[in-house]
């Protein structure tokens, strides 16, 4: 059943998440009016979803990409951020940042590398966000 398959979110980051989607920077929301709506190679986005612990700005499942936009603030925490990177990555996730400035400045190249990345194999499925410290089960193929 689908829903085995959901990773358990705390009710404190899913209430974070909404808070978010409602405090959206300027770029997060440029980017979100391109994305959402399949309106990228008809991919579903969903914008400040939690994924485990963490939520990602925005995030694509059919191909497990997560796309994070980076302020200002973003240049004082650059080894949380390359940390949580590396998280999203083991669980199996692709990860692609932009600076606000990006966005604002050439979306349409963002849209370019965006659907680029799509584009790329599939990365090795990981552990789920979440499932830290729980044993894999063997593949059903």
């Amino acid at each position: 059943m689908r829903s085995e398959h959901r990773t358990q979110i705390s009710a404190g980051v899913q209430q974070r998440a909404r808070e978010l989607r409602q405090e959206m920077t300027r770029a997060e929301k440029l980017l979100w009016e391109r994305l959402r709506n399949r309106q990228l190679a008809g991919l579903k986005f969903r914008r400040q979803h939690p994924l485990g612990p963490f939520i990602a700005d925005f995030y694509c499942a059919e191909c497990r990409l997560v796309i994070e936009i980076d302020g200002d603030m973003h240049d004082f925490q650059k080894e949380q951020d390359e940390q949580r990177t590396r998280q999203f990555e083991e669980f199996g996730y692709r990860v692609i940042r932009f600076r606000n400035e990006e966005v604002e400045s050439n979306i349409e190249l963002v849209l370019k590398k965006i659907f680029e990345i799509y584009q790329l194999p599939s990365p090795r499925i990981g552990r789920r966000a979440g499932d830290e410290g729980k044993r894999g089960e063997g593949s059903n193929e």
